[in-house]
């Protein structure tokens, strides 16, 4: 305890030294990251390979009727997300180390920008729509707070605020979205909403019109994530965060969302035929 008090005066006595000793903190960031990009890169050969991988690790189960499953699915288009999210982290993580040193908030960017990234980690590896949605929000969640990572500057906080309102109102119509699909076929495993819900068309046992509502509700959720027109007003103004996350949103990761839950939910789309003819 002598020891760790003392370090703790020390650190606060001697700022430069503070500001260096930090910096560590970069490190297991950058490392863990990097673990992540070569179990990426991994999954890809083994997709390469023709290997196809899902497990589901807990299952909570409410009653006889419902039970919830989480755990993760391996496809290609998990594996090219994955390897996208890593190696452009990794590289705006190196890149902050020296943009931020002189920051105050140097720790707390980097712990955000680690539950960023494992957020849209957790994201991209969902097996389940519920899935989807806690780390959809999560994800919104901290981008809110990248944005307005100088929430002492006005223009940041109106910034963070308006990204945070315009993503409400796409992550709304993706909760309306799940509810909707569930509420056709009981499921909200990809691997059986694709099966149910072609069945259910057709055999006429749902209403089209209604799939294709809940459809385009999903799609909403995307086009605000992916910053689409009419929801695009948020992503200009999230300039104001750090220069960092601004690569980080606007080049590759956080827009990307959108088009990966497109391509997640295409095979969906492709059974409901109001979808395909508009």
């Amino acid at each position: 305890l002598p020891v760790t008090m003392s370090i703790g005066f020390g650190l606060l006595l001697i700022p430069t030294a503070t500001k260096n000793i930090r910096r560590m903190w970069a490190f297991p960031s950058v490392l863990l990251l990097s673990i992540a990009m070569v179990f990426s890169a991994n999954l890809s050969i083994q997709q390469i390979n023709g290997s196809f991988i899902y497990q589901y690790l807990w299952s909570w189960t409410i009653n006889n009727d419902f039970s919830l499953e989480f755990g993760y699915l391996i496809d290609p288009l998990t594996s090219i997300m994955s390897i996208l999210i890593t190696t452009v982290g990794i590289m705006v993580l190196i890149y902050s180390d020296k943009y931020m040193y002189h920051d105050q908030g140097y720790l707390r960017f980097f712990a955000y920008m680690s539950f960023f990234n494992t957020s849209m980690l957790g994201l991209v590896t969902s097996s389940n729509l519920i899935q989807i949605y806690i780390f959809w929000e999560l994800v919104g969640m901290c981008s809110y707070l990248l944005i307005g990572f100088w929430f002492t500057r006005p223009i940041a906080a109106s910034a963070c605020q308006k990204a945070f309102v315009t993503n409400r109102i796409g992550d709304f119509g993706l909760l309306l979205g799940i509810l909707g699909f569930y509420w056709i076929t009981g499921s909200l495993e990809f691997r059986d909403l694709l099966e149910i819900t072609n069945n259910l068309i057709q055999n006429n046992g749902v209403n089209s019109l209604f799939a294709t509502l809940c459809a385009s509700l999903l799609f909403v959720g995307a086009v605000a994530k992916s910053a689409q027109f009419p929801l695009h007003v948020w992503l200009p103004d999230a300039m104001e965060g750090p220069t960092p996350i601004s690569a980080l949103i606007h080049a590759a990761t956080m827009v990307a969302a959108g088009i990966f839950l497109v391509a997640r939910l295409l095979p969906l789309s492709i059974v409901i035929p109001y979808i395909m003819n508009f």
